[in-house]
């Protein structure tokens, strides 16, 4: 989670380290490059306007993660404390790469990607850690991510498989910023911020966010949104899990009038809900596992949403976000 402001954008169709998905209703830019992330998730409204959904990088943050628009994080979601993955008795040090002493958001999203397919409205890109020095994760994977635009929603298929000679502890996520206002590509976000209505149809959360203590309970004021509720200036930094999986979470703005709606196939079983004070975005990030999941999971934690793959074993999840006008 990054406290960073991306600079307003206009669309660029000239820069190699893109590839745009579209079609009618989307306009989604790949940056296979950047960790797979992506530069931005632009719609058409109902007044013909381009509009940005998720938060857009400017041309020169497109090589900097933390300045995407999304990006995902995989063999993990979010953070492992000290950067100590411990799993089966086994401590393995990783890289911490954050200010908290945390490793942070996987393994992957500093590295290059193939792009493997490629439509007017998909791209899939792939990775395979066995032909990459410095990945911080101790097990040989790969990873594919297909992302398509298809019937008014944006699709993100994922797969990771284990290419290694023994059992890891697995997980993936993925990041997206979204807009409180809707503005026009291009223009600065207005001030003051925009309050969209959200909803996220969540029973749980859990204790001692960003990194949890112990297994989920009852939602506290703060993170309770199962009512419709105003986005307003207030910190959120929330884990959720006990997610109704048949509902959506979504998001409604008044100006110009727009449902969002974000599905997730059951093998996401968290949630993350981060707004940052005085920003004009927020991130709702569909995740398999709490964070510091690996440990909890040692610790005989239930429901942590962390899975073990054996060697040869894959695990595969789509999320959807869908826009009503």
């Amino acid at each position: 989670m990054t406290l960073l402001d991306a600079a307003p954008t206009e669309v660029q169709t000239d820069d190699p380290r893109v590839v745009t998905i579209a079609d009618g209703t989307w306009e989604v830019d790949v940056l296979p490059g950047t960790g797979a992330s992506l530069g931005a998730g632009r719609i058409r409204t109902s007044d013909g306007v381009w509009r940005d959904l998720l938060r857009p990088t400017s041309r020169g943050g497109r090589g900097v993660v933390e300045k995407c628009a999304s990006f995902p994080m995989i063999p993990w979601s979010n953070r492992v404390r000290d950067g100590a993955l411990t799993f089966r008795g086994r401590t393995h040090r990783l890289q911490r790469d954050c200010a908290d002493g945390t490793a942070i958001h996987g393994a992957v999203r500093y590295a290059r990607w193939d792009v493997l397919d490629r439509t007017p409205a998909s791209v899939t890109v792939g990775i395979d850690t066995r032909e990459h020095v410095g990945i911080n994760f101790p097990w040989h994977f790969t990873s594919t991510i297909t992302y398509a635009v298809r019937g008014g929603a944006f699709e993100v298929t994922t797969t990771l498989r284990n290419v290694d000679a023994e059992a890891f502890p697995g997980g993936f996520g993925h990041h997206p910023y979204f807009q409180r206002s809707l503005a026009p590509v291009g223009a600065v976000a207005p001030r003051p911020l925009g309050h969209p209505v959200v909803q996220v149809p969540a029973h749980a959360c859990y204790p001692g966010v960003p990194m949890p203590t112990g297994p989920s309970g009852p939602l506290t004021p703060r993170a309770d949104f199962l009512a419709p509720r105003v986005l307003d200036g207030a910190f959120i930094d929330d884990v959720y899990n006990a997610r109704d999986t048949d509902k959506p979470i979504t998001i409604r703005y008044e100006q110009p009038d727009v449902t969002v709606s974000l599905t997730a196939d059951p093998v996401y079983e968290h949630l993350v809900f981060y707004a940052p004070r005085g920003r004009a975005y927020f991130a709702i990030e569909p995740a398999t596992n709490v964070n510091d999941g690996v440990a909890l999971f040692e610790a005989g934690v239930p429901g942590t949403g962390v899975f073990v793959l054996e060697p040869g074993e894959e695990r595969t999840g789509t999320f959807a976000i869908a826009v009503t006008l």
